[in-house]
């Protein structure tokens, strides 16, 4: 970073960086003067110097100081009366070989395993929609050992259609069970990923488009008192860097949810620490209750969020935002068709609850407004009003 010119003001978060390097403000952004040679030159420095001491020790590569604690000294300026009697001898040491033969480094290629993953039979089921943009359904289980589970497929639709992907709806995939980290990382437009059961961390990590749902398996297969949203559907840092795209999860997610969201819309029935940390863009829905320190460093996008116990206002960092009434009829609106959607694709009681007392229940929302992403939408909406057809004759002008 520094070698691009970050200067270390720590205020990454602030959107104001003096030179450019964090930052989304165009006048700023001006002043970024990095290049990738920089940091290539940066990075070839480093090896030259590590060669020069590998040189003073004997050594000719990084292979050949692996283990050798022998060659460490310490500093005697460090010495004293609180380290006195410190012996650092059993971490030093190069640990017991557990067989003979054993190494100290990496000497074999790792088994990925990535002809057996499990995006491969994906592909197979998925191959009319590929190639002529065919309906397909696909039903099969999954466990916690499947990770990233529809990104391969993502792949192989953006390489063949490009960024615009397929038609929504064009690929379903209903799958049952466990899903493990990553599920539908970058998935792309036209591909509905519902999941019955549940998943792991960074579910829907950068998603491009497509749509993904988990929800729990239907009420009459549970336990009487299991309710849904009062317990984890998916992980830590779900969405986290979702660039476009929906996702409905019938449930709670764990800590940092939708950080660094760009454009995806989604709803989900509780939230950890952290929600909407660094968020840009999109939508992000709540419908119960949050951690602490929800929209820190949010900058872009709005989050709807029911306050039932009217505390929601305690856990939020307010240093980028403001807390609003929803006074609006098109953010009424707005929610109300992400309430209709989620409820479509989970079949949530708590989404249709809220529908059938519409009138009441919209009150209970509060509305997570970025100051400066006001600020620019009302630009808009100003300069729009200005260039409109007539607004001078009007006296709108």
């Amino acid at each position: 970073m520094i070698t691009v010119g970050c200067i270390m003001m720590r205020k990454c978060h602030l959107n104001t960086c003096p030179v450019g390097v964090c930052t989304q403000d165009p006048e700023l952004r001006k002043k970024f003067t990095g290049t990738p040679e920089h940091v290539i030159n940066f990075l070839f420095m480093v090896a030259e110097e590590a060669r020069t001491y590998m040189a003073r020790l004997g050594c000719r590569s990084i292979d050949e100081l692996v283990g050798k604690s022998q060659l460490l000294k310490t500093d005697d300026a460090l010495r004293q009366w609180k380290a006195k009697g410190l012996d650092l001898s059993a971490i030093l040491s190069p640990a017991t070989k557990p067989y003979a033969t054993a190494g100290v480094r990496k000497t074999q290629e790792q088994a990925h395993e990535l002809k057996s993953h499990y995006d491969r039979q994906l592909l197979e089921h998925c191959a009319p929609a590929l190639e002529s943009k065919e309906h397909v359904r696909v039903d099969l289980p999954i466990t916690n050992l499947d990770r990233t589970v529809g990104t391969t497929l993502s792949y192989a639709i953006s390489k063949r259609h490009g960024a615009a992907g397929l038609p929504d709806g064009t690929i379903e995939l209903n799958l049952r069970g466990s899903a493990g980290q990553s599920l539908g990382a970058w998935l792309a437009s036209g591909v509905t990923l519902t999941v019955t059961g549940d998943a792991n961390d960074y579910a829907g990590k950068g998603l491009s488009g497509g749509t993904l749902v988990v929800k729990p398996p239907a009420d009459e297969h549970n336990h009487p008192s299991f309710r849904a949203e009062d317990n984890i559907v998916v992980g830590n840092v779900a969405l986290y860097g979702a660039t476009g795209g929906e996702a409905y999860f019938r449930g709670m997610a764990a800590e940092r949810f939708c950080v660094r969201n760009s454009g995806a819309k989604a709803v989900v029935e509780g939230v950890g620490d952290h929600g909407c940390e660094y968020m840009t863009g999109g939508r992000a829905v709540i419908l119960g209750s949050t951690g602490r320190n929800f929209a820190a460093g949010m900058s872009g996008g709005i989050a709807y969020v029911l306050d039932r116990d009217g505390d929601f206002e305690n856990k939020l960092n307010d240093g980028m935002v403001d807390l609003e009434d929803m006074r609006n009829f098109e953010d009424q609106q707005e929610l109300r068709t992400l309430l209709e959607n989620h409820l479509r694709h989970t079949g949530s009681t708590v989404a249709a609850s809220l529908l059938a007392d519409w009138s009441h229940a919209v009150s209970l929302f509060r509305k997570v407004m970025p100051v400066d992403y006001r600020r620019v939408l009302e630009t808009q909406k100003r300069i729009a009003a200005e260039q409109a057809p007539g607004t001078a004759e009007l006296g709108l002008g």
